[in-house]
């Protein structure tokens, strides 16, 4: 599991362990954050495609969906 700090995700490069669709590498492109200002959810672009994805930003500390980083 990647230890992860969510304020600094922005602009932060991932790459999708099993891509589909060839989109393998991703940007976070927004931040989504709750009432209290807490990082929720991040909107994650396909460099290939440009297709937006919102997800929860803790999946992106499951090693076997995402590697930070492109690689």
């Amino acid at each position: 599991m990647h230890a992860i700090n969510p304020r600094k995700l922005h602009h932060s490069k991932w790459t999708a362990v099993q891509p589909s669709n060839k989109e393998k590498h991703f940007l976070v492109t927004k931040l989504l954050r709750d009432e209290d200002d807490n990082v929720v959810d991040v909107v994650i672009e396909a460099i290939h495609s440009h297709r937006e994805v919102v997800v929860p930003w803790q999946r992106l500390k499951d090693a076997s969906v995402w590697k930070m980083g492109w690689q």
